[in-house]
């Protein structure tokens, strides 16, 4: 979309709201449903009442803590939100159920997850999981679904290999040897070192497929309705993004009385400097942050397809809306 395209299109979303950008307006409230609870990884949203970057542009946030992507999605269909954080898989699953949604950001195009495998468990590629126990947060799950993508790529299917719920504590059955390899993600991954995990092969799922690991979700009435909004609110997102981006260690200080997780400064650091290099690629680079790779985002809905996780074929082009992205 050209420039003045998208202004028209914002001025004509504006409109019926009453906003008038330039003069001084009132605060309005968005709500952000998240798929956890409020933890480091997202600072530069729990740091708003120190830094105000959201109140810079007219908005007050609220953070509503879930536990999942799909909680992330419920609870912005039953009104307890304005717009999901969520796993692009759990979307495509959502659109496949018959809800009417569209991505509006990308946040973080890398992907986290891994699969970590005990080093005498002879694993060292997805080919080699056929006949392993393998743990996960739970079905349905992030992991769960990315432990799916890998088996497909490596021709295997759900019922080769025996699938573990371990909820939060993935990394236990693993470390106490109840199972061969754990699905996981990079954070998760780098506290377990912290811990003393060693011995251990981490298998990238982003070297298969870099399906992003979140973005930005809202239904298609809202995309319609409260497009101005939605636009002032990602813009906000990403100043916030750039913040924790150059500013890591203020970050890490903040989040030491913002997040449950976020006692020890130095390991907040270390968990921001991942989710900061997650949140680049080649695509926001070149085209900014926020932005999508269609083609990749189309790969992810299609392997879904064949695993038959979801029935029917998904046109990525119809559910990647990025005209409300700042410039």
């Amino acid at each position: 979309m050209t420039i003045p395209r998208r202004a028209a299109l914002l001025a004509s979303m504006a409109a019926p709201l009453g906003i008038r950008h330039g003069a001084a307006q009132e605060l309005r409230k968005v709500t952000v449903a998240g798929w956890s609870p409020p933890i480091s990884e997202v600072t530069n949203m729990l740091a708003e009442p120190d830094k105000g970057i959201f109140r810079a542009r007219g908005i007050a946030l609220d953070y509503l803590p879930g536990q999942g992507s799909a909680s992330a999605i419920q609870n912005m269909l039953t009104g307890r939100a304005d717009i999901a954080f969520t796993d692009p898989a759990l979307l495509f699953l959502a659109i496949d159920a018959g809800e009417r949604l569209v991505a509006v950001y990308n946040i973080y195009p890398q992907n986290v997850f891994n699969l970590v495998a005990r080093a005498c468990s002879g694993i060292a590629t997805p080919a080699d999981l056929r006949g392993k126990r393998v743990s996960v947060y739970a079905r349905g799950s992030g992991t769960w679904i990315h432990l799916m993508l890998l088996l497909h790529a490596a021709g295997l299917k759900d019922s080769d290999v025996t699938v573990e719920v371990a909820g939060p504590l993935n990394f236990g059955p693993l470390i106490q040897g109840q199972v061969d390899a754990a699905a996981a993600t990079d954070t998760g991954l780098h506290v377990a070192r912290a811990r003393g995990l060693k011995g251990f092969t981490v298998i990238e799922v982003r070297d298969t497929i870099n399906l992003p690991t979140d973005v930005f979700v809202v239904t298609e009435r809202a995309f319609r309705e409260r497009g101005a909004l939605i636009a002032d609110f990602l813009a906000a997102y990403r100043d916030s993004a750039r913040w924790m981006i150059d500013r890591p260690d203020e970050a890490a200080r903040l989040a030491v009385t913002r997040v449950i997780n976020g006692r020890d400064e130095a390991m907040n650091r270390e968990i921001i400097d991942l989710r900061n290099a997650s949140s680049i690629s080649e695509t926001t680079r070149r085209d900014g942050l926020g932005h999508f790779d269609p083609g990749v985002m189309q790969r992810g809905a299609d392997m879904l397809h064949e695993l038959g996780l979801i029935r029917n074929r998904i046109d990525v082009s119809a559910v990647i809306r990025p005209e409300l992205l700042p410039r």
